[in-house]
């Protein structure tokens, strides 16, 4: 990857509501009397919170000074402190033991703790979650977890803040971004590493949430006036399981784009190369290819007061079926288009395959009877696949980390899918190369899985749910953290390349269905469904012009903060396009089940729309 890249890679951290963590929000900063610890090696022997945690590092950052330890190897753009800040890294054991070579061997659960000096402190504890199969650096002595992460908010914003590795390390390819394979949920023999699992899945944030606490008291002499969570995909999904298994840690929560439902979607990202195997003779359908199609729906479903937005308000809407549609056939196959990038009857059919989701059998219904957008799953329908406009290769992500990043980029598979098969049907000769485990030597076996297989391991997934830590976070069950006052947040865009949106709709409606009406839960949780929006991309469409409105900054935490600290309310929300080009929108998003519904006048501006 060029440092151009890398550059684009770390700053689109701070692109959305979700990840920008760089500006003070909402109160100045309190003023703290310091606690029995300094910000030097006494911090070592005096910060002994239980047994099992001990102290790796403690490092003063002057302001002016590079974020990165020696072990790094920054960039000439690589941020410098703006403050004093204080960093310490924690292990937390026992870990789990194994050959020195084998992933699924760990030292402990790593925590890293940025701390304000007392006079910036703003009385806050802002923790951030993690991002695929996690990993990292937390507990390295050696290098900087993303500067663009917890250092940031405690070095722009004057909280506490921290991350964790999950309970595994794993050194960045680059500058601070962790780049994780899931086999080290598997022990050498094949067999499940359910202490691994489990540290994955919700013992790490509770101890991350439990230290910070803790140190946070101990260095200022008086605990936090608020605690914050905020995470976006894992770290999403993350947020749900402190709400769900401890309720006390955290005041509030924000978990946008949560990895929920972990066993199903994830290898239910792997579909999309399964009918690129299975239906069209192993041959991928080209980038330009997908991006005809997923354009061709788009202009089929995204007229909205007679104007096309160039994204689709209400996918639940569009019905679009590209075998019926000769714009996009190849003249031999009784269509129009003649261009490299023209599809056949197959190919077509392929991307209602893909759009629909996993069935029992590989069988799609006709799009005029079913588009798969149902919630909740109905009949032979497993898991959702990405609704209709979507960048099918992810092309955000893609261009921006100059490698393939999309579940049906015609390059390579998703590795988190194949990963996840492996460890779902214990057999590591289903995962890509990179899967290292000592029980087999060969990979890619996830290209001979039928499309009952597939099913099967999704179901076999959901029965192993206990084993993997509970990874699913689906409980609906958020009694003790509404009785305790707690707030959640959370958002979701329609065009995620990576999670369906449904998924996180299906839990919200499990989670008024359990606790008794849609009043009480929104009282303390509140979701959001943002049309456009993609995956940390601000645009998940396959139009590069879509230019839809997301949330920005710290747009979310502010309404957060103001709804625990205020009692602000969060409802009607106006979102704005982060760009000019090629027309700048403002759109409303309102507390699902509600959606925007266009009245009248233009459909680029907020005001013609009202939430019912």
């Amino acid at each position: 990857m060029n440092q151009t890249a890398i550059r684009i890679a770390l700053t689109a951290l701070t692109l959305l509501g979700s990840c920008g963590v760089v500006q003070r929000t909402l109160a100045a900063p309190v003023p703290a009397t310091p606690g029995s610890l300094s910000c030097d090696e006494s911090l070592r022997q005096s910060f002994k919170p239980d047994d099992q945690t001990r102290v790796v590092l403690v490092k003063h950052f002057k302001q002016g000074d590079v974020l990165a330890l020696p072990g790094d190897d920054p960039p000439p753009y690589a941020p410098r402190a703006r403050h004093d800040l204080c960093m310490v890294k924690l292990n937390v054991g026992p870990g789990n033991p194994g050959p020195a070579d084998a992933p699924s061997t760990s030292a402990g659960i790593g925590i890293e703790i940025w701390l304000p000096d007392p006079a910036n402190w703003n009385g806050r504890i802002h923790a951030r979650g993690g991002g695929g199969f996690q990993g990292g650096v937390a507990g390295s002595p050696d290098h900087v977890s993303s500067p663009y992460m917890a250092a940031a908010v405690a070095d722009g914003e004057g909280a506490v803040s921290s991350v964790t590795d999950a309970g595994h390390a794993s050194i960045p390819k680059n500058y601070g971004i962790p780049d994780a394979s899931g086999d080290f949920l598997m022990n050498p023999d094949g067999s499940i590493n359910e202490t691994l699992w489990r540290d994955f899945s919700a013992r790490a944030i509770h101890e991350q949430a439990v230290k910070t606490r803790a140190l946070t008291k101990a260095y200022y002499g008086r605990t936090a006036d608020y605690v914050y969570w905020e995470g976006t995909s894992t770290g999403g999904r993350q947020g749900y399981k402190l709400a769900q298994e401890y309720p006390d840690d955290f005041d509030g929560i924000i978990a946008n784009l949560p990895a929920i439902n972990w066993t199903r979607f994830v290898p239910g990202m792997l579909y999309p190369q399964l009918v690129f195997q299975r239906d069209l003779d192993g041959t991928p359908l080209t980038l330009e290819q997908q991006d005809l199609v997923s354009i061709a729906a788009i202009n089929h479903c995204d007229l909205v007061g007679g104007q096309h937005l160039g994204y689709i308000m209400d996918p639940a809407q569009c019905d679009y079926d590209p075998t019926q549609d000769a714009s996009v056939l190849c003249t031999r196959e009784g269509g129009n288009n003649d261009t490299p990038a023209c599809v056949s009857k197959a190919q077509a059919q392929a991307f209602n395959k893909i759009w629909y989701g996993i069935t029992e059998d590989g069988s799609v219904p006709s799009p005029e009877v079913d588009n798969g957008w149902s919630v909740p799953l109905e009949g032979e329908h497993v898991w959702y696949g990405p609704t209709r406009g979507t960048s099918l290769w992810n092309a955000y992500f893609t261009r921006m980390l100059g490698r393939p990043a999309g579940i049906a980029h015609p390059e390579q598979p998703q590795s988190l899918g194949t990963d996840q098969l492996a460890l779902q049907l214990q057999n590591p000769s289903l995962a890509g190369p990179e899967f290292r485990n000592a029980s087999a030597s060969r990979r890619e076996g996830w290209k001979q899985l039928s499309y009952p297989q597939l099913a099967d391991a999704i179901h076999r997934g959901e029965a192993l749910d206990a084993s993997f830590g509970k990874i699913n976070t689906d409980n609906p069950d958020l009694s003790a953290f509404a009785a305790r006052g707690g707030k959640l947040l959370s958002w979701h865009g329609t065009n995620d390349e990576v999670i369906p949106v449904q998924g996180s709709m299906q839990y919200y409606d499990s989670v008024v269905a359990e606790m008794g009406n849609l009043q009480r839960v929104q009282s303390f949780y509140r979701l959001y469904i943002v049309p456009g929006a993609g995956h940390e991309s601000p645009n998940g469409t396959a139009n590069p012009l879509a230019n839809p409105p997301i949330f920005a900054g710290n747009q979310l935490y502010d309404m957060l903060v103001n709804w625990v600290e205020n009692g602000v309310v969060p409802d009607r929300v106006e979102l704005h396009s982060p760009a000019d080009q090629p027309i700048n929108r403002s759109q409303p998003v309102c507390p699902y089940p509600q959606k925007a519904s266009y009245v009248e006048g233009d459909p680029n501006v907020a005001s013609s729309y009202i939430c019912r």
